[in-house]
């Protein structure tokens, strides 16, 4: 035995540490790789002794091998050998290298249950400690199912660090095991009110990373983190907590009311500037949920201003951004408060960090108003020419469009200054934003009818001067810049509005140059086709016999020059060019042969208004059923490995040259798969002229470089040598021309620019606006304040060109789009948004630990004291007063009646309770009072004879009352008993199930909501109430509801069945209307899909504007079930039987067995009839008005998916509420 020890301590001592390793790793650095393999060799033979120590020492250096990043997943096994050690520097060793080599899918992992659950017991805190530090960086959803209950247990552990692990380590549980956070939730909510700090930290973190992606489900907390937040000092966790309340107040708007005063002293007392921002954060995000109906706090938005103002002013860059980051969102509604500062915003737009400069960019988006919107445009475009970078420069001009364009144009007032503004941008250097400036230019032109004019002798300017848009490549080659996109919409809008140009020949001139073989092919089809539109415009004005000779020259001159685009590489250019050359030579037939009535034809082919498109038209359009748009239409070709054909043959020569072809430039500009006249006869003679003509020039630039004396020559050796003569010059013609791409351009542009008349003429106004108020300063202090009130409103009416705001749909289109909250389907999150609050879910009973229920009953030693003849009359006085006192101060301050699922909770956790605590108290107070008072007078007025009556009669009453009481308190307690032997779920049965409100329509003016409500004993009808609430700072009237009916569903319209319902209200700002509607129902086994339309006025600075909203309005079957008792003997019997003809099946992704089924029972109104032991079946069932029954089977798939298959007596009943199913879990 002695010398076994022996053995085991002269091999640990003579065996390589990690120490030892790594200095080795650090004298070995020519040959690391082959001292590394031959360490991990010596390792694998220490691995395989029976000594725990040299195993230990093994792990070690294993660990360090794969922190280098080496495999060592081969070692697993005795990676849990070590875990298992009893010594806990053994034991630590094997948990780390397990945290760091061990993964989720390790399959070892499932050895280690046991091992881990033995070492969370350990009476040792460290052995469980460093169990718990090593088990959340491996733990997966076997480990977290198993091991939850041990987890909770180590959770009320009397040691605060094993607490403190615990909290930490069951967040991971919770990602890895959903179903563990409703039981654990209570223990956790008790760990906030932990005396350790470190455990009270723990669980707010835990409790805070929840709610991050899931706030609702943890409003009930608030009164305990108000709890912590007012009374802790730890800044790490006030911020955590804060942040919290930030995504808890929109979802509950009281509680900004409380929320307000302790973060505006944290504000002022705190010089952490973490938590400064996080306090700003919160403020804002609680002024904006109790903006409505609430006075506004100026000093509040004041103080965060002048907070930030210091962050901004600040030369640290991360609270300069942040600053400028928390201004963004206080500009949003308080804009007034942000544009005081206008100035240091502007000067962060020189800020040396990007960064920076794009924030101050996205806060001046939201400072502009129609009296600084040309000078903030001004300073931008200044800005623009200075500015360095390219990415930049491009975020500059997309912001200076947002500015203006924001809310349909509505800070403009002067729309030839935005074109004007649009043109320039598109003549500066360096941008590549020419699709933008193009989408603008033809927005403005469509929705503004009254700037078309102008618009279009613009554009006419543009195409005049698109040899300005062209540059060099790298091979001489001439192409266009990015923003000849702008020669897209030039073309458009001059073809579109060609009755306003007042030379259209010279335009069509002008869209025929040579130059356009060089565009890209989109804008080359865009200008075939508008083409055609320009030449039926001047075949249409020709009326004079010369304007008709004129018109048939442009005919031929038209076929001779598209007829080249026809074998353009670009099929649309092909397509457009062929129609457009076929479309010539019908006219011409027509013309020869004296048809009189070609010109209307050819403008009937242009006719009609264009109106704009709705944002995501495209993406609104349904997909009609059965298209796979990821189907191939064809089979595609195998593919083949044999080599193209060296001969260059080909059927792609069809469409455009080979490379092989010489180039062909014109006038500068190189054509792109479009052949000339010059290209089609050009032959091998052609190109052997051009080559000695070429040769003819360099031999006369030669004799005259040698006999110019100032031309710089080479030596005479050079001169005599066999390449002199081609030394001797440097033709033109063989220097490549090199493109410089410059972020900047060379010179900055001084010329002056379209939009600066327009300022000018701005100015001007303002100066002599400026004059007039002067001069009225010499009046009465009344002229002064009605001269600033009527300079107000002179501003306010500068009347700008209306916009035409009617966005078109296609047919069939959805009028609201099923957004996703962002989150991918893999989010852990996803299945955590579990309703803790749902109490028909088993969980632990909770612990009492205050009530008021005793306080509210009243004192029994006041029944036994009784003074009846305390100094006579004057007692019975005193006597009576007390007792109605205290009875009145009972019922004013009597808490209100809890629900029976919180029976015994502490009031203060209450929500509802809590945020009602504090409303109103100090006017109960004086209310009570003064009635208190009110009874003595009264009482020591009155006879005595009336007090002995009242006494009686009060004793009487009181007796009446508490047999009453005790009636209702027993009838109560047999129901509830009675309930609880059945263990039923018919609460649908005995109440009705709240129906929550979904959303019809969400526009930026007004917010439409509705829900359905079905009839009772009326299978043929249903109420929809539906909400309006008017969101927009102005006054909605003279609104008109209607649907277009279907077969099966219509509107209840009363007289009128063929219009709209007029609905008599007038929404102001901010308010909100709930109005009933009757719907008929032929079918009410169908889910029924009705389109309607709410059209409306609103009442505007300049007068009454119309507007209209689309939507869809779903009236669900589900409305008509009902979740009538079963038994599991009854439901076996019904779908053995054959009376279950209907089928269908679903099978939805991300959500639980336990969640589908609770959603089910309260949203469709379906009774769980049984599940069985496993957890991963369940069967529900419901029946239908028309007397239908309905049959659920819910099964929860390996996969993570949920099967629900779907039995009824009605095929069109079960498909109904399976597409609500489908819908409801998508």
């Amino acid at each position: 035995m002695a010398l076994t020890k022996l053995k085991g301590n002269l091999e640990r001592i003579l065996d390589k540490n990690l120490a030892d390793l790594v200095r080795g790793i650090r004298n070995n650095k020519e040959n690391e790789v082959k001292y590394i393999a031959q360490c991990i060799e010596e390792i694998k033979a220490e691995l395989k002794q029976e000594n725990i120590a040299v195993k230990a020492n093994a792990v070690a250096k294993l660990s360090y091998l794969q922190m280098i990043g080496y495999d060592i997943s081969w070692a697993g096994f005795n990676v849990i050998e070590v875990m298992s050690s009893n010594k806990f520097t053994f034991k630590r060793i094997g948990y780390l290298a397990a945290s760091q080599s061990f993964h989720q899918d390790t399959e070892v992992l499932m050895l280690t249950t046991n091992m881990i659950r033995k070492d969370l017991s350990s009476q040792n805190q460290y052995d469980a400690g460093v169990t718990l530090s090593g088990l959340a960086c491996f733990i997966n959803q076997d480990l977290a199912r198993d091991l939850a209950n041990d987890l909770m247990t180590l959770l009320s552990s009397t040691k605060p660090y094993i607490r403190k692990k615990a909290v930490l380590l069951m967040y991971k549980v919770f990602l890895s095991f959903p179903d563990a956070l409703r039981p654990a939730f209570p223990r956790l909510k008790e760990k906030l009110e932990d005396p350790d700090p470190g455990v009270q930290s723990a669980a707010v973190n835990v409790i805070c990373e929840l709610a991050r992606k899931n706030p609702k489900n943890y409003l009930s907390l608030a009164p305990i983190f108000f709890k912590l937040m007012t009374s802790s000092t730890n800044n790490w966790m006030l911020i955590k907590i804060i942040k919290l309340f930030g995504a808890l107040t929109p979802l509950e708007p009281r509680l900004g009311k409380k929320l307000i005063e302790p973060l505006t002293n944290l504000i002022h007392s705190t010089s952490a500037m973490s938590l400064l921002y996080e306090c700003i954060n919160t403020v804002i995000a609680v002024l904006i949920s109790i903006s409505t109906g609430m006075p506004s706090h100026s000093a509040s938005i004041q103080l965060c201003v002048q907070k930030l103002r210091i962050l901004i002013e600040d030369s640290d860059q991360n609270l300069k951004y942040l600053g400028l980051l928390a201004m963004s969102k206080i500009l949003k509604t308080h804009p007034k408060s942000v544009q005081a500062h206008k100035d240091l915003i502007l000067l962060c737009l020189d800020d040396k960090d990007e960064s920076i400069r794009l924030r101050a960019l996205d806060l001046l988006y939201g400072m502009v108003s129609k009296k600084n919107l040309m000078e903030i445009v001004k300073k931008l475009m200044v800005h623009m020419d200075r500015a360095e970078g390219t990415q930049y420069r491009d975020e500059l001009l997309s912001k200076i469009i947002e500015i203006c364009s924001q809310d349909n144009y509505h800070f403009i007032t002067n729309f030839e200054w935005y074109i004007s503004v649009l043109v320039d941008l598109s003549r500066m250097e360096g941008l590549r934003q020419g699709h933008v400036v193009a989408s603008q230019l033809m927005d403005v032109a469509i929705r503004v009818p009254a700037i078309r004019p102008f618009s279009v002798e613009q554009m006419a300017l543009l195409l005049e001067t698109s040899s300005g848009f062209a540059i060099r490549g790298i091979t001489g080659q001439v192409a266009f810049s990015s923003m000849c996109e702008v020669l897209y919409a030039a073309a458009w809008i001059c073809g579109e509005f060609a009755s306003h140009l007042k030379e259209p020949e010279a335009v069509l001139e002008c869209i025929l140059k040579s130059k356009v073989t060089v565009l890209p092919g989109h804008i080359q089809a865009v200008f075939i086709h508008n083409l055609m539109k320009l030449y039926a415009h001047i075949l249409h004005k020709a009326s004079t016999a010369d304007e008709k000779e004129k018109a048939q020259l442009m005919l031929c001159v038209l076929q001779e020059r598209l007829t080249p685009f026809m074998q353009s590489a670009d099929l649309e250019v092909q397509e457009r060019a062929s129609t457009a050359v076929h479309v010539l030579k019908v006219i011409s037939k027509l013309q020869d042969a004296g048809e009189g009535d070609v010109v209307n034809e050819l403008m009937q082919l242009f006719q009609g208004e264009l109106n704009p498109v709705a944002p995501k038209a495209q993406r609104k359009v349904p997909l009609p059923e059965g298209l796979d748009l990821d189907a191939w239409i064809n089979e595609p070709e195998p593919e083949s490995d044999e080599e193209p054909k060296a001969d260059g043959g080909g059927s792609l020569d069809i469409f455009y040259k080979s490379s092989t072809s010489a180039p062909d430039f014109r006038d500068g500009y190189q054509g792109e798969g479009v052949y000339d006249e010059g290209d089609q006869a050009q032959s091998d003679d052609v190109r052997q002229q051009t080559l000695r003509q070429q040769q003819v020039r360099r031999e006369a630039l030669r004799v005259e470089q040698a006999s110019n004396p100032h031309y710089l020559k080479g030596s005479s050796q050079a001169r005599r040598s066999p390449s002199s003569s081609s030394q001797l010059l440097s033709p033109t013609e063989e220097i490549p021309v090199m493109s410089i791409n410059l972020s900047v351009p060379l010179q900055v542009s001084t010329s002056r620019k379209l939009s600066d008349k327009y300022l000018e003429l701005e100015r001007n106004k303002e100066a002599s606006s400026d004059s007039k108020k002067h001069r009225s300063k010499r009046d009465k202090k009344k002229k002064k304040k009605k001269g600033s009130s009527d300079e107000e409103e002179a501003a306010a009416e500068i009347v700008a060109p209306q916009v035409i705001s009617t966005m078109e749909l296609p047919e069939g289109a959805r009028l609201s789009d099923s957004e996703d909250d962002g989150r991918p389907q893999t989010d852990p999150h996803r299945a955590l948004n579990i309703d803790l609050e749902d109490h028909s879910y088993p969980k632990e009973k909770p612990v009492v630990r205050v009530t008021l229920e005793p306080a509210a009953a009243p004192p029994i030693p006041a029944k036994s004291k009784k003074p009846k003849s305390r100094n006579g009359v004057e007692g019975l006085k005193e006597e009576k007063a007390k007792r109605k006192k205290t009875k009145q101060e009972k019922e004013e301050n009597a808490p209100p009646p809890l629900p029976p699922t919180t029976k015994g909770v502490n009031l203060n956790d209450d929500l509802d309770f809590w945020l009602s605590a504090s409303n109103g108290n100090d006017a109960k107070e004086k209310k009570v009072v003064a009635k208190g008072e009110l009874t003595i007078d009264e009482t020591a007025t009155a006879a005595d004879s009336q007090k002995t009556a009242k006494k009686t009669k009060d004793k009487k009453e009181k007796k009446d009352k508490k047999e009453k009481k005790a009636k209702k308190e027993k009838k109560k307690k047999d129901i509830k008993d009675f309930d609880d032997q059945n263990n039923h779920l018919s609460d649908s049965v005995i109440a009705p199930v709240a129906i929550a409100w979904k959303s019809l329509v969400d526009d930026k003016r007004l917010v439409m909501k509705y829900r359905v409500v079905a009839v009772p004993h009326d299978q043929h009808q249903v109420l929809v109430p539906v909400q309006l609430h008017n969101r927009s700072g102005k006054l909605i009237h003279s609104m008109i509801f209607n649907v277009v009916d279907s077969t099966n569903a219509r509107l209840c319209r009363g007289q009128h069945e063929q219009d709209g319902v007029e609905l008599p209200h007038q929404l102001a700002s901010q308010s909100r209307v709930e109005i009933p509607f009757a719907f008929a129902v032929a079918d009410s086994t169908m889910l029924h899909q009705l389109r309607g339309v709410l059209t409306y006025m609103t009442q505007g600075e300049n007068g009454s504007v119309s507007e209209k909203l689309d939507f869809k309005l779903q009236i669900p079957c589900s409305v008509f079930l009902s979740s009538d008792p079963i038994s599991g003997d009854q439901f076996a019997e019904l779908l053995a039987s054959q009376e279950l003809i209907g089928k269908d099946k679903a099978v939805c992704e991300g959500i639980a067995l336990s969640q589908a089924i609770d959603r089910v029972s309260r949203e469709l109104n379906m009774r769980l009839v049984e599940m069985d032991s496993s957890g991963t079946s369940a069967s529900l069932y419901c029946r239908h008005s028309t007397a239908h029954h309905l049959c659920i089977l819910m099964k929860s798939q390996a996969d993570g998916r949920l099967s629900i298959y779907g039995k009824s007596s009605n095929p069109s009943l079960v498909s109904s509420v399976m597409e609500e199913m489908r819908q409801m879990f998508a």
